[in-house]
């Protein structure tokens, strides 16, 4: 980005600028006042003078160009002097990043706006790696996300601090707020860090048990993923269903019951409901007020029965989600899971969402309309894995919106691309605000900054 940039709409440079410049002139005006324009007089002589010297005649037109020239030397002075100003404190606050400073700014700028200028709410509802693989997108759009997790996990590290401290376990927690954090990569490799064998810890990884740390340390889990937030510069709000100790459980078709989250997909038995143990156990405040509050709902993607349902089974987020006036939209997956939902289109994985839920309350279906290379479906085809099938006209018929789109990865692994799958749900979001509540430039302005932005990384 140039120079240029640094006059963007919602830089909150501009204003200023202008104001400076008013100052100057104030001044300037202000000098001539005193000397009782003397001096201004002495000025024009002097060019008039040097005029004649020069040309052999008098003439007006000296003047105003003599006055235009001090304008524009006056104005470059201006400009060099503030963004000198500006470099030599940042220079001595970021010694290290002074390069970047206005797409710095630029960026938070636009993320502290977004996605609307009227600060339009997006909560998303999952867990697993699903939900961090939308988040990983949605960061580069807006800090105006909330993400509400699930707490069901029992295996590895997660399931070990369940038992050994009491606390619910932080591994979805974990993934979310490493997906939204603003130095990824680096907070990827440290937070995701898994001790080897051969050690006390071994087994452990390093972000549970920070989390872990940090709730003790704050008092209380929602404090310590506050202050997790902070130290890792989140952009957005990671927040648990529930502060409750709760097993997932799930009824087969056969009538056989499986509990556990990690024991559900190894039944390998077709899935006719899941359910929490305890089944009355009460939704954080936080992640009501964050559905309640929010203008767009977001469900998915992510294992469809261990990571998606099980938040609807928490007292007070199905009611939540029933009620709200947000669009609500489904993410399905692009691929399904062996164990838990083995031959499932698009279609079962809403009937599923609709059952659980006790009502149909979905306004859209995002699904994935990008074929599979043959290579890619034969490696997943010898786990047990098949893409899921759009099924557009099924679910319209149950009277739900469906939008298509390129979803996939280009790597070898079949899963949602994050910067693709942003694109698609912020691309209706603003199709539904410009038909809905309004939508100004700047908004506009923003939204292709973005998605110039995330189609560079899909690439």
């Amino acid at each position: 980005m140039g120079w240029i940039s640094w006059l963007c709409p919602g830089m909150n440079l501009k204003r200023w600028l202008l104001l400076f410049t008013v100052g100057v002139l104030c001044c300037a005006l202000g000098l001539a006042l005193f000397f009782n324009y003397q001096f201004m007089g002495y000025v024009e002589e002097l060019m008039f003078r040097m005029a004649y010297l020069t040309t052999g005649k008098y003439s007006n037109t000296v003047s105003m160009l003599g006055g235009f020239l001090f304008l524009c030397i006056g104005g470059f002075v201006m400009i060099y002097a503030t963004r000198r100003v500006i470099r030599s404190v940042v220079e001595a606050v970021l010694p290290d990043n002074n390069s970047s400073l206005m797409e710095k700014i630029f960026t938070q700028r636009k993320l502290g706006r977004g996605p609307a200028i009227t600060d339009i709410g997006i909560t998303v509802i999952g867990g697993g790696t699903g939900l961090s693989t939308l988040l990983r997108g949605m960061k580069y759009i807006t800090s105006n996300c909330n993400a509400v997790v699930t707490v069901a996990d029992d295996g590895g590290s997660s399931g070990r601090l369940r038992k050994e401290m009491g606390i619910i376990p932080p591994g979805d927690l974990r993934n979310c707020l490493v997906a939204l954090a603003d130095r990824e990569p680096l907070m990827e490799r440290i937070m995701q860090f898994r001790f080897n064998d051969g050690s006390p810890l071994a087994g452990h990884n390093f972000g549970n048990l920070f989390i872990a740390a940090m709730a003790e340390a704050e008092g209380s889990m929602e404090a310590g993923l506050a202050a997790t937030s902070q130290i890792l510069n989140v952009r957005g709000k990671v927040i648990p269903s529930t502060l409750s100790d709760i097993r997932l459980k799930a009824e087969m078709t056969d009538g056989t019951l499986i509990e556990g989250e990690s024991e559900i997909p190894k039944a390998h038995k077709r899935i006719r409901r899941v359910g929490i143990e305890p089944s009355n156990v009460q939704a954080t405040s936080s992640a009501v007020d964050a559905i309640m509050k929010a203008d767009v709902l977001i469900l998915g993607p992510g294992s469809l029965y261990t990571s998606v349902i099980p938040n609807l089974m928490v007292e007070g987020i199905r009611e939540a989600v029933l009620r709200s006036d947000a669009v609500k939209i489904y993410v399905c997956n692009v691929m399904t899971q062996p164990g838990e939902t083995d031959g499932y289109g698009a279609f079962e994985h809403v009937q599923a969402l609709i059952t659980h839920a006790g009502a149909q309350f979905l306004d859209y279906v995002i699904v994935n309309d990008q074929n599979v290379t043959e290579t890619q479906l034969a490696q997943y085809q010898l786990k047990g894995s098949i893409p899921v099938t759009p099924d557009i006209k099924k679910i319209e018929r149950l009277g739900i919106k469906v939008v298509p789109k390129s979803l996939i990865s280009n790597k070898d692994l079949v899963r949602h691309n994050p910067q693709k799958l942003a694109q698609a749900v912020i691309s209706l979001i603003y199709r539904l605000r410009l038909f809905g509540k309004g939508f100004r430039f700047f908004d506009y302005f923003f939204m292709r900054q973005s998605m110039r932005k995330l189609k560079n990384k899909s690439v």
